[in-house]
């Protein structure tokens, strides 16, 4: 029953960041929260010990640290929900141009021939000259009739800006519960904690190859020997 509740509860946790974004923008988000928590952590610890090698890391330390990881995985999603938002208004604005220059076309062909500009090079390898022209005069038919639309913020944006934030702070928490844990054994929690952000990541990539058709196993064991070797060469540089 349990594993079952357990399913179920990561099941509606999904299907809660899907309504606030598309799979891919989640997982990609979760991917790079992982990877700057991974920076983040080697950095402190080469910071630290620069100095003096066998010095160990404080109670009073590892909350700083929690602090400033923290910090920087809430900023990065900020910053890639606004960007996300950002083009999300962008890509309005090129439907919005679409729109004003069908509007403005003389003839119906020039309209058509201003829809085909626009969408060739997405439509072109997978339909035919005939199908194309049939769907750029029923999009004619369309924009013909239609009001413009609002282009500036929307509420949308706000949860997907929202949504970035939530992701990154839920993808970087199970790789923070160590220093939780073992507040007084840095060394072991932060082997602990690189070995969840490799779970996790391995998890993201293997979600990202069933969504893209990808192989799921190599997507999710290229992203974990990605984190790993970053790791690697960061402890044999002395971090």
């Amino acid at each position: 029953m349990y594993a079952v509740r357990t399913k179920h509860s990561f099941k509606r946790g999904q299907e809660f960041f899907e309504n606030l974004l598309d799979p891919i923008d989640w997982l990609s988000e979760a991917i790079f929260s992982i990877l700057i928590l991974l920076i983040y952590l080697l950095a402190f610890g080469f910071i630290m010990r620069s100095d003096t090698p066998q010095q160990s890391i404080s109670h009073e330390n590892v909350n700083d640290m929690l602090v400033g990881v923290l910090s920087a995985v809430i900023a990065w999603g900020l910053i890639d929900g606004i960007m996300y938002a950002l083009l999300s208004m962008f890509a309005r604005g090129e439907n919005h141009r679409l729109y004003r220059d069908v509007q403005a076309a003389r003839t119906e062909e020039e309209a058509v021939d201003i829809i085909a500009e626009d969408l060739d090079y997405i439509l072109e390898p997978i339909t035919g000259d005939n199908e194309r022209r049939a769907l750029y005069q029923s999009i004619f038919n369309h924009l013909r009739n239609s009001e413009p639309r609002n282009i500036g913020f929307k509420f949308e944006d706000f949860t997907a800006v929202l949504g970035h934030v939530m992701v990154a702070i839920v993808a970087v928490i199970p790789s923070l519960i160590p220093f939780l844990v073992l507040r007084h054994d840095y060394d072991l929690a932060i082997r602990i904690s690189f070995l969840v952000s490799f779970s996790v990541l391995f998890v993201a990539g293997y979600r990202w190859g069933m969504y893209t058709g990808a192989s799921p196993w190599k997507t999710g064991l290229l992203l974990m020997s990605v984190a790993a070797g970053l790791v690697l060469i960061a402890v044999l540089l002395g971090g």
